[in-house]
């Protein structure tokens, strides 16, 4: 085959990605809808509690959870934007947006600890009198609840769907539900006399709040960086060494995109096999990914003949970039020379 071969189309009149991919979309769209009705109900009760005892511990912590419930909005809106096709600006469609999304949802994880630690210290100095005990604390158990809820149910869908941005955005959730156990922990304090038991708590949920923040970073940045699990890489290899006219895989590419992976998969063909031939192999490759890999949304499958196989084959490194173009300036030069002569 005197040709490579990019493959990365599909065949036939439906995509086989469209429905994987809209799948876990409309997935996403689905708990976040949910868990800002759970939020909403959760923060609603709470403020009708709030409007009963007066209680500003509880206020607190209700326009808290009204505030961290926006970080749904952008999230939404990630959703949203992946079910649009790439255009001509961005044309590997708009599955970054999701993975910032999750980066502004650890911001504000991050925020959430930082209010906390700064809370706690200022009523380890000046310690506050809590009224109504007993109401604050099953407020703050009703906060806890729902919370805990909805990273439940985010977290469960953001691995189902493989979405860090969901999954970061459900311990965000868990950190709302720790901060509400601070509110109880305030209540008890009260009922016992001792009032330091809330910045003391308040303390230890922000180092809680630390931890699950670096939980939720890893497979946001992973995303961000273009990483891929080495399981994946492997799978992608596997099924396409299962074709039988596949002699090798020289090189395979995966990255994140949202809750998408996207490939580049070169591999390596008898030489002389035919141009056809070699389409019809890569586009059964493709296929057998598409179906066999879990998330993979697009992949892009690059045929070599035996004789001249890898990506090596077409790459020329900086140096011999270099160098041959020097040679041929002063090729030209010479050549210039040569045919302008200077006379004295």
């Amino acid at each position: 085959m005197a040709h490579d071969h990019d493959h990365g189309h599909s065949h036939g009149t439906v995509d086989p990605t469209l429905f994987k991919s809209v799948s876990a979309t409309e997935s996403g769209i689905r708990a976040v809808k949910w868990s800002l009705v759970v939020l909403g109900l959760t923060a609603i009760i709470q403020l009708v509690i709030v409007f009963m005892t007066g209680s500003v511990a509880l206020l607190s912590d209700t326009v808290h959870n009204f505030g961290d419930a926006s970080t749904a909005v952008p999230l939404w809106i990630a959703f949203a934007l992946m079910r649009r096709k790439p255009g001509g600006r961005f044309t590997y469609g708009y599955g970054r947006v999701e993975d910032l999304a999750g980066l502004i949802v650890l911001l504000v994880i991050l925020a959430s600890a930082v209010i906390a630690v700064y809370t706690s210290v200022g009523r380890l100095i000046n310690p506050t009198q809590i009224d109504f005990p007993w109401v604050l604390m099953a407020a703050g158990f009703i906060g806890f609840a729902g919370n805990e809820a909805v990273a439940i149910l985010r977290i469960r869908v953001g691995r189902r769907i493989s979405s860090a941005a969901l999954i970061a955005d459900g311990y965000h959730a868990r950190t709302d539900g720790l901060t509400s156990l601070a509110v109880v922990a305030a209540a008890v304090g009260a009922l016992a006399g001792f009032s330091l038991l809330d910045p003391i708590v308040g303390l230890i949920i922000a180092a809680l709040i630390l931890k699950l923040l670096v939980t939720a970073a890893k497979p946001v940045f992973t995303h961000l960086l273009d990483g891929i699990d080495s399981e994946t890489v492997e799978q992608i290899r596997a099924t396409a060494n299962s074709n039988p006219e596949v002699v090798s895989v020289s090189e395979i590419r995966a990255r994140w995109s949202g809750h998408e992976v996207y490939a580049d998969v070169s591999i390596t063909v008898r030489g002389n096999l035919e141009v056809s031939g070699g389409h019809g192999v890569a586009a059964a490759v493709e296929h057998a990914m598409l179906d066999a890999v879990p998330h993979l949304g697009r992949v892009m499958v690059h045929v070599d003949p035996e004789t001249s196989p890898g990506q090596s084959f077409h790459r020329r490194d900086a140096h011999e970039y270099q160098s041959d173009r020097q040679t041929a300036v002063h090729s030209h030069e010479t050549v210039i020379i040569k045919n302008n002569p200077q006379t004295t």
